[in-house]
């Protein structure tokens, strides 16, 4: 899922093209100011292009590592967690390559989205990506987040019952709901437009004259907003699992201070995910709440920094669509890239100050038997 925009002269000199009635004005306007939106453009380009190569690389590096990883793994437990990540990384590439060069072409075109899109159809599959890897990489969030809550606060229950064929199925159902969802606009509940400054399409929030439409958008936000709490409870509930298995029982034993480390490693892990989802989403989907219930609309906003009533600032409204497009980015990198790189060196600090370990062997083993790829395991 991934927007841009150019700064806020360019969408000064369109509203006044806009109000101009002679075309011949309106050509001339653009002629003078072609240097000005070629540079701008130039420039703003590059964002799309950052963050589709960024995205690939990441998500790719978590893909080779996850599909290396099945192969050896023989633990079933350690597969449903390995499907789990890979299917958020397969899903965030999508997101990247679907979207990201359509952003690039518009940009390429002077924003002009009737060059490449004449019919419409192109900004409905645009909306409807937008949607669906939008919600879906949140929906896999909650998912591993219960799978961990369950193996941690009841290993037993979790190694009889889990197995890999389940979490296939709930893979496979969270993609086809999010799917379904995403095309209700087609199917006219709702609709897809495009977004300032011309170069994305998604809901048109706020627009009531459109059937389902306030329907549509509320649900968006809401199932957002309920996955991203889900998602932080369960992590909570993980965390709160670990601590209190921490200080239960100490030791001395290598494998005490080996446990020990993997402890503080996905405590840290977690804190860093709720993090992320919180800092990536919840301007876009508070802002969609505020948007209906005050009647603003996404495609009547305004670019100047002060507030103008009954318009919406067309600069903060696409930074927290950035913010979102970001979570695709970041998702290999703290749910796996970045614990094999960083965290390993800063538990070393962490665990000069903390004195915890896990007594009972296998149950723990059993808890933690989603860790990265890779985690040698203590015996």
């Amino acid at each position: 899922m991934t927007a841009d925009g150019c700064d806020s002269l360019e969408v000064i000199q369109t509203t006044a093209a806009e109000m101009l009635d002679s075309n011949v004005s309106t050509k001339m306007l653009r002629e003078d100011n072609v240097t000005k939106n070629s540079s701008c453009i130039s420039v703003s380009v590059g964002f799309p292009i950052t963050m589709m190569i960024t995205g690939m690389v990441g998500n790719s590096l978590a893909l080779i590592l996850v599909c290396i990883s099945y192969r050896k793994k023989e633990n079933k437990r350690k597969k449903s967690f390995l499907l789990c990540i890979g299917s958020l990384a397969l899903t965030d590439l999508f997101g990247q390559l679907l979207t990201s060069p359509i952003v690039i072409s518009v940009y390429r075109t002077d924003l002009n989205w009737d060059r490449i899109d004449q019919s419409g159809a192109l900004c409905h599959f645009f909306g409807v990506c937008m949607t669906t890897f939008g919600l879906c990489p949140l929906f896999l969030a909650s998912a591993m987040a219960i799978e961990r809550a369950m193996a941690i606060t009841n290993p037993h229950w979790y190694s009889n019952h889990m197995k890999t064929s389940v979490t296939k199925k709930t893979l496979a159902f969270i993609w086809l709901l999010v799917l379904l969802f995403a095309l209700l606009p087609i199917a006219g509940v709702g609709k897809y437009t495009r977004q300032w400054p011309g170069t994305w399409c998604f809901i048109s929030i706020g627009d009531r004259e459109v059937k389902g439409n306030t329907f549509f958008s509320v649900t968006f936000a809401v199932l957002g907003i309920f996955s991203l709490l889900l998602t932080l409870s369960c992590n909570v509930l993980t965390i709160r699992g670990l601590i209190i298995r921490c200080k239960t029982k100490s030791g001395t034993s290598q494998t005490s201070k080996q446990w020990e480390r993997l402890t503080t490693e996905t405590v840290i892990q977690l804190l860093g995910i709720m993090c992320v989802l919180l800092i990536c989403w919840s301007p876009l989907l508070v802002l969609m709440l505020r948007m209906i219930s005050t009647q603003v609309s996404s495609s009547a906003c305004s670019s100047t920094l002060t507030h103008t009533p009954g318009h919406l600032n067309c600069n903060f409204f696409l930074t927290a669509i950035r913010l979102a497009s970001l979570n695709q980015i970041l998702d290999p990198w703290v749910y796996l890239l970045l614990r094999e790189i960083l965290l390993r060196k800063f538990c070393l600090m962490a665990n000069a100050v903390s004195n915890c370990s896990i007594d009972d062997h296998k149950e723990t083993q059993t808890a933690l038997a989603q860790e990265v790829p890779g985690e040698k395991q203590p015996s």
